[in-house]
């Protein structure tokens, strides 16, 4: 529907599509959960939440997402996918307590010949009374043409009588997805224009698929086009190379088109690590806006133009989600990105020992290790030769494990000056190792930090006998913090990671 509002609304598919992602199954659960935060903390206006007639467990899932979605007044906001099959789709989703069913059409008229054996006038028949049925049991229509680009592109004549037969019938939304990702944004707008102008008063939906990577550029041609309403899911998850990713999707219709949209950006990472958590599919750490290194400067001279001016801002500002702008310490850091980092810890250090640190990160940076913010004042203690982050010191350590066996630690370890001798056992021999520094740390009042992540590798291209990194994410007090430790043995790479924020809590203390 072709309209002068300059509104845009999104619906959001994470559930439905986006579990077509490989290896992707939510539980009851998940999607609930999922669905709250999409309905409630992000303020999607629509999300599609299941197929029917898929299984009992996603009957279950459906119906507490509706029960949820009719006590706080979302009830017609969430849709479930149905299929043309008269009464079955219909009673499954009104016995799942739906509201909406989005009946799934053939936009092609080669899927129509050959998936269905039928013709035009076959379908459109059975489409009809499915509609009829749906309508007269309460539920809102809206309809997927599936295959549409390729049918427009292929029968055009085909997709005009299908919607000649089906304009009057009661259907709130004519959905036309780009199932395969085929189109390109010249395509998309010279089609969807076409499709406005000639039903300009129906309602149209675009959902693009991301097989060549423009299905963002996509959404911009179909808004500039004249539809008014876009198909998305979280993280781009969806079938092959996913759908439409919705944080792009937002802030490119914001910034670029200046529309108006109901999302809160403040939760789009909120969100994007909840689907992240849920279906086990991680998100690329330079993925635009969600990615966890996309608000990370690494050069120098960028930390010193946004030092004397936001020289390198745009509107794409971490606060505006929620996050925050850090500064990477490397082979290529200068004496601005430094400053940000020791602005960050709070420390101050005279010109001269600056030199001596920055000298050291960049000699770490040749050589390919990873520096963090927490690593920064072991640097500085260091090249300084300061014994202030020494609080705790690890003069002996064996390990032993076998498997099927319980693993068990001895150890040997300083702390403030005091020598502690104790032992640990648990499920592997970090576990033990925790278990035995936290019988010594108890002694002083202390408890280490839950974990958050913990990540284990060696550089790409590595060998057995390769240096190991461990990277470790703490909750400290709701907020985490990472430590990393490096040693031939991936093990005592996370007792060092452990002894580092040991020892920084220690000091802060």
């Amino acid at each position: 529907m072709s309209t002068q509002s300059n509104y845009v609304q999104l619906m959001d598919t994470t559930l439905r599509d986006g579990e077509q992602t490989q290896g992707v199954s939510y539980s009851p659960d998940e999607k609930l959960n999922i669905a709250k935060a999409l309905l409630q903390s992000l303020q999607v206006n629509r999300i599609e939440v299941a197929s029917a007639r898929v299984s009992e467990g996603e009957k279950q899932a459906v119906s507490r997402i509706n029960q949820w979605a009719r006590s706080e007044g979302y009830d017609r906001c969430v849709e479930v996918l149905g299929f043309v099959d008269h009464t079955l789709s219909v009673d499954w989703i009104l016995e799942a307590g739906g509201s909406v069913i989005n009946l799934l059409t053939k936009g092609s008229e080669k899927h129509c010949r050959e998936q269905l054996g039928k013709t035009l006038a076959q379908h459109l028949n059975d489409i009809l009374k499915t509609v009829d049925y749906a309508l007269s049991k309460g539920l809102s229509v809206n309809v997927y043409l599936e295959d549409w680009s390729n049918g427009y592109r292929d029968n055009r004549d085909y997709v005009f009588s299908l919607m000649e037969g089906l304009q009057h019938s009661g259907i709130n939304h004519f959905m036309l997805p780009d199932t395969l990702g085929i189109m390109s944004p010249d395509e998309v707008f010279t089609s969807l224009s076409d499709m406005c102008q000639h039903y300009p008063e129906l309602q149209f939906d675009f959902h693009p698929h991301n097989d060549y990577g423009l299905a963002t550029a996509n959404v911009m041609a179909a808004v500039q086009a004249g539809v008014n309403s876009i198909h998305c899911t979280i993280n781009c998850l969806g079938e092959r190379a996913g759908n439409a990713s919705l944080a792009q999707v937002v802030v490119v219709l914001r910034d670029k088109m200046n529309k108006e949209l109901s999302i809160n950006e403040n939760n789009l990472m909120h969100i994007s690590n909840m689907v992240e958590n849920f279906s086990g599919k991680r998100v690329a750490a330079n993925t635009p806006i969600t990615g966890v290194d996309v608000f990370t400067q690494t050069a120098g001279i960028h930390a010193d133009g946004d030092q004397k001016g936001g020289l390198y801002k745009s509107k794409l500002v971490p606060e505006r989600f929620s996050r925050q702008h850090s500064y990477a310490l490397g082979k290529m850091s200068g004496k601005a990105s430094l400053k940000k980092n020791l602005e960050l810890l709070e420390l101050e250090l005279s010109e001269a020992n600056q030199k001596k640190v920055l000298a050291r990160i960049i000699k770490l940076g040749d050589s390919k290790q990873t520096i963090t913010t927490d690593d920064l004042p072991f640097i500085i203690a260091d090249v300084l030769e300061s014994k202030s982050y020494h609080h705790i010191k690890l003069l002996n350590c064996t390990i032993t494990s076998g498997f099927d066996l319980e693993a068990t630690v001895s150890l040997r370890v300083e702390v403030k000056g005091e020598i502690h001798v104790t032992s640990g056992s648990g499920n592997g021999g970090f576990d033990a190792f925790i278990d035995a520094i936290n019988k010594v740390m108890k002694l002083h009042d202390y408890i280490l930090p839950a974990l958050l992540d913990y990540e284990v590798r060696i550089p790409k291209g590595g060998h057995t006998h390769a240096i190991t990194e461990c990277v470790i994410t703490w909750d400290c007090k709701n907020k985490s913090r990472q430590t990393r430790g490096v040693h031939s043995n991936q093990v005592f790479a996370a007792v060092l990671a452990a002894l580092r924020i040991i020892n920084i809590q220690l000091h802060e203390r």
